[in-house]
């Protein structure tokens, strides 16, 4: 047999690393380069009051448990005044939180116990539109100045015989219906490109522009630590609303009827990025304050996503980092270790040189990662997030394994995106299934709170999936998950360079080393087959010596294709030590083993 190989079962992910980390100190300025960040669904994180909706208070009171986990920075879901027909995203009032989840004075102690943990807070951002309650709406339907232009109106196409005229052309809401609602106060109609009670903003009033420069000045100035811009590629509409071309007639009301060529991915939306930007770090300048961040959200192709990083020229900076969807829209658990290599790769490779990247493995508009990838590849996935280059995202709750809860009835749903195609088919459509209560023990509600009915309900089986026992358990996704975190800490991982292979159909590997001193690597290697699979790393990393040791190994029996355990072997490498093969046969996944 030559070289040194190793047997790998299902969903096995095998961490390498060398006789001791090699830690790094990052200084005030970059310390989201490397981050986790972790996002918090508001409503669904932790219910101080007993309303059976989460709050800000139930935010600083696990920030501990955050700092414990191994958490850099945390993201909040909308917290602000809202009629909350879009759970927060038809912001009412920007400068003001939803008594819903507390006060501004609590989320400033929120700022400031997380300062003193050394823990960031990101604010959720949402520049495209407002609730239809905003004061400068009701102003703006009425004509007022200096409001009449703050949103997008059109008198709509007139019709010979009809009193009211047709909605200006044939552009859809991705909510599922016209994106036009003709306003009787002002006769004329509105663009919502989301929901109803969400009015799109005039980006060609640089009075707009403005407004949201004082929005992020005011709580920048209160500590938030960054904004995630949400919906960014619908900030810019056609100025002479032209239709769209057609691109599926099967459903003239959905949102894929037609190419959204003139309401998504406008150019104009990076120049007002780029203006953000400015406005940001002229306040760290001016206030000498760490960092502050700003992330983009678009779901888009990868070269008008990487526009969002700088200009075509990099005269220009934008954003610190758009937002990488490719391991939730590419990938899934038909994918084989090819499919792997080929979107992490190339995203990679099309990286702006000198840029941070990141890794967005779930969040509150797509399937958990249990649900998307299959629970036996839980670990395997969040060992991946930790170790490849750059910023890893986890959504709360995927440290634990939860899954979406898919049965829940329709009666119980709340989402307007499922609720606006009905009872057939709105389990397709619906996001709540992935929005439940977090699962933090197995007493009442999960311990989210103390209410007799939660805002949506809790996962039906929290009582064999939770923190609690899983802090408790000898193995565990969370144990998996903090031992990862722990790992990216070395300095290979914050520095390193990245290689990857697909050492076999199913088993997709990569090194990360050290380019000054190539003894200094780490190998990942993941098995997304369900059978036993011998590979050669030496067909991976050419510089794997005889004295290389374990430190991290998961294993799993497969849940959906086998009820017997797996046994199997794995070979680990990395500098310093010896190698170690290491047999591993256990009656309950997922495990952690560290071989000494």
């Amino acid at each position: 047999m030559s070289g040194w190989k190793c047997l790998l079962a299902v969903a096995c992910t095998v961490g390498f690393l060398a006789s001791s980390i090699r830690g790094q100190n990052q200084t005030d300025t970059d310390w989201w380069k490397t981050a986790v960040l972790y996002q918090i669904y508001p409503r669904s994180f932790y219910d101080t009051d007993g309303n059976g909706v989460g709050d800000i208070r139930g935010v600083t009171a696990k920030l501990q448990y955050l700092k414990d986990t191994g958490i850099d920075a945390t993201w909040l879901s909308p917290i602000f005044q809202s009629p909350q027909r879009d759970f927060g995203y038809d912001v009412s009032d920007f400068l003001q939180v939803d008594p819903l989840f507390g006060t501004n004075g609590d989320l400033e102690e929120l700022f400031d116990e997380a300062r003193k943990l050394g823990l960031k807070i990101v604010l959720d951002f949402v520049p495209n539109h407002s609730s239809n309650e905003h004061w400068w709406f009701v102003q703006s339907e009425l004509g007022v100045e200096p409001y009449r232009d703050y949103y997008v109106w059109h008198p709509g196409k007139p019709v010979p015989g009809q009193a009211r005229p047709d909605v200006p052309n044939n552009w859809n809401s991705v909510f599922y219906g016209s994106a036009w609602e003709w306003s009787e106060i002002r006769q004329e109609y509105y663009l919502h490109q989301f929901e109803v009670g969400q009015p799109d903003l005039n980006y060609r009033n640089p009075k707009v522009i403005e407004e949201f420069d004082n929005i992020l000045r005011f709580w920048m100035e209160r500590g938030a630590s960054g904004f995630r811009v949400d919906a960014i590629n619908h900030m810019f509409e056609d100025a002479l609303f032209r239709d769209e071309p057609i691109n599926d007639p099967s459903d003239p009301l959905s949102y894929g009827y037609t190419h959204h060529i003139y309401t998504n991915n406008l150019l104009e939306t990076y120049d007002v990025i780029g203006h953000w930007r400015k406005v940001i770090d002229e306040f760290v300048e001016q206030t000498g304050s760490d960092a502050i961040i700003m992330l983009t959200e678009a779901y888009t192709s990868m070269d008008m996503v990487l526009r969002f990083y700088q200009s075509d020229d990099g005269s220009e900076q934008r954003a610190h980092f758009p937002f990488n969807f490719v391991l939730l829209g590419e990938l899934n658990g038909d994918s084989n270790a090819r499919d792997f290599k080929y979107v992490i790769d190339r995203w990679l490779e099309n990286l702006p040189r000198g840029k941070v990247t990141n890794w967005v493995l779930g969040n509150h508009d797509q399937p958990r990662v249990g649900s998307r990838y299959g629970e036996e590849r839980i670990d395997a996935m969040n060992v991946l997030l930790m170790t490849l280059p750059g910023v890893a995202v986890t959504y709360n709750g995927e440290e634990i394994g939860m899954v979406d809860y898919r049965d829940m009835s329709w009666e119980d749903s709340l989402d307007p995106q499922g609720c606006n195609v009905g009872p057939e088919l709105y389990k397709w459509k619906s996001r709540d299934p992935q929005r439940t209560p977090f699962q933090w023990d197995d007493k009442h509600n999960a311990g989210f709170s103390t209410a007799n009915r939660t805002w949506l309900p809790v996962y039906p089986y929290y009582r064999q999936s939770n923190l609690r026992k899983q802090l408790e358990s000898d193995r565990s996704h969370y144990q998996v998950y903090t031992e990862a975190i722990k790992l990216r800490r070395d300095r290979v991982f914050r520095e390193g360079a990245f290689r990857s292979r697909a050492l076999t159909e199913q088993v997709y590997g990569f090194v990360r080393y050290l380019k000054e001193d190539r003894s200094a690597f780490f190998i990942v290697l993941i098995n997304l087959g369900d059978e036993m699979t011998e590979v050669d790393l030496h067909d991976l990393y050419d510089s794997i010596a005889r004295t290389n040791r374990t430190h991290l190994s998961v294993d799993f029996p497969t849940k959906a294709r086998k009820s017997l355990c797996q046994t199997f072997w794995t070979a680990a490498m990395s500098s310093g030590g010896y190698l170690s093969m290491s047999r591993l046969q256990k009656e309950n996944g997922p495990s952690l083993t560290g071989v000494k």
